[in-house]
């Protein structure tokens, strides 16, 4: 069942955030033991893939992305025993698994920074004037007066990436855990790591120096040097059997700093979160697709297009509605290339707007006033008070009793069975998955593509229904259409010509 070496190219993989998904123990926070207890749930869903985000030993300073020992589960997760258990459960179910690696920075509760290991870090005697993409300076000062750099929390220490010790550390990290079978690699921060020789200023500059999608170089992001690292690590990858990847989380200033990424040489994938990013408008959409298109054009690479993710409000809340949700996840199931799914975001889940600032947990908060918590919290999995969870570590509306799997399984119209439809379908037309796209000549509100052979994609960003002008029979439907066929505003549709 996994012997395809490019499964890759035209993947559905499935983020799994570990203390929100699935909790064995009662304790109100998941573990690695509920997700493997939910893999028949992702084998129906019909995922090709799971991305666990970091379940390694932390003080949770950040979620987990302070890792403090990259080869251990943290026990609020379980032990090894339970990730090796994971896997060969997934693996017999035809599900393949990719773990997080975060390399930018480790915990303050590392060995190394506990040891005062200086060399492994990044120390000066003096700050320049760099800042956190949390806010505030990216600078602590230590007992002897030196400082230390933090591009994220205080309590995550950037690494030096110019230390032999380092890189070599991280080669060993990579053969662990491909020695335990995983399938892949996302790679954190992936265009942070080398920092521009000298530690220059940034210099004056209106607002926030770190902004994602920036159209600005910054001295401690994507660095010539970073692309060093990768063509590394690659030929350990490739001398792994299965087809063993790597996708890089890389905010960079162009196509064709992206671009550098990927290639035989380096990564297999990167991100496409200007998609992520888009208005919901049919012109929009097409420049973001155009754009990312031209950019897996340059190094034969597939697009690989998220909508929703850990670090970013789901795509209902973003969007505007439901109803918007559905029509671009058909929209992004019906591009060429590999998709990857938010927990979630298969039973429509909003952002939690209203928690209470005492509960929030993301460092961001504490320093910005922003909060990720909104998009993290525990998933219903019952339609019963509490939904599944006793206590959970972040408070479950009530109202997502109603939007729970048990609420949703049986319901043909629910957005989780719209998910399953369109997976199965993608799974099984010969037009989904990899191949290209040509634009078909719609009306300005309406995008309209078409997916050789046969397959016509039609999603109504406007205000008035439209009646197809391509032909063909309705495949799926993100909603109800008119009697006559129109499409209602904000849905889109898979027509088979």
């Amino acid at each position: 069942m996994l012997e395809n070496d490019d499964w890759w190219r035209d993947a559905v993989v499935y983020q799994v955030y570990p203390r929100s998904f699935a909790d064995s123990d009662g304790d109100g926070v998941g573990d690695l033991a509920g997700v493997r207890d939910k893999l028949a749930y992702l084998g129906e869903l019909g995922v090709d893939a799971i991305w666990l985000s970091p379940f390694y030993t932390s003080p949770m300073a950040d979620g987990g992305y302070d890792v403090a020992d990259y080869r251990a589960v943290d026990p609020m997760f379980g032990e090894l025993a339970d990730f090796d258990a994971l896997i060969a459960d997934a693996h017999a179910l035809g599900i393949r698994v990719i773990v997080d690696l975060v390399p930018n920075h480790s915990s303050d509760q590392h060995p190394w920074f506990q040891a005062d290991l200086r060399d492994r870090y990044i120390f000066r005697d003096r700050p320049n004037d760099w800042e956190s993409i949390f806010g505030g300076p990216a600078w602590t000062q230590v007992a002897d007066g030196q400082w230390y750099l933090h591009l994220f929390a205080p309590e995550q220490p950037d690494l030096n990436w110019e230390n032999p010790e380092v890189r070599a550390e991280f080669r060993d990290i990579l053969r662990f855990w491909l020695d335990r079978g995983v399938d892949g690699f996302r790679i954190d921060v992936a265009h942070g790591m080398i920092k521009a020789d000298g530690l220059p200023d940034v210099g004056p500059k209106e607002g926030r120096q770190a902004e994602m999608l920036g159209d600005e170089q910054l001295p401690y992001f994507d660095q010539d040097g970073v692309h060093d690292i990768y063509r590394e690590w690659r030929p350990i990858l490739d001398s792994y059997p299965g087809g063993r990847m790597a996708v890089a989380e890389a905010w960079v200033t162009s196509p064709e700093r992206l671009a550098r990424y990927v290639g035989p040489d380096e990564l297999h994938q990167a991100f496409s979160f200007e998609f992520m990013m888009a208005d919901f408008h049919a012109k929009s959409f097409r420049t973001v697709i155009e754009k990312a298109l031209a950019e897996a054009e340059m190094v034969g690479s597939p697009t690989t297009w998220v909508l929703s993710n850990h670090d970013k409000p789901r795509h209902v809340t973003r969007h505007g509605g439901p109803a918007r949700a559905r029509a671009a996840t058909l929209l992004m199931l019906a591009l060429p290339g590999s998709a990857y799914l938010y927990n979630g975001e298969e039973l429509g889940l909003p952002d939690v707007l209203d928690l209470p600032d005492e509960l929030r947990q993301d460092p961001a908060f504490r320093r910005s006033g922003e909060s990720r918590d909104g998009c993290r919290v525990p998933l219903p999995w019952t339609a019963s008070p509490g939904c599944g969870w006793q206590d959970p570590w972040l408070p479950i509306p009530d109202s997502w009793r109603l939007l729970s799997a048990e609420a949703q399984q049986d319901d043909p119209d629910s957005t989780l069975n719209l998910y399953r439809a369109a997976l199965r379908i993608r799974r099984e037309h010969p037009a989904l998955g990899g191949g290209t796209l040509s634009w078909l000549d719609s009306a300005k509100d309406v995008l309209a593509i078409e997916r050789s052979p046969g397959l016509v994609v039609v999603l109504n960003t406007g205000e008035e229904p439209v009646l197809p002008e391509y032909g063909g029979r309705v495949l799926l439907s993100s909603g109800p259409l008119g009697a006559d066929g129109a499409i209602p505003p904000d849905t889109a549709v898979w027509l088979q010509r």
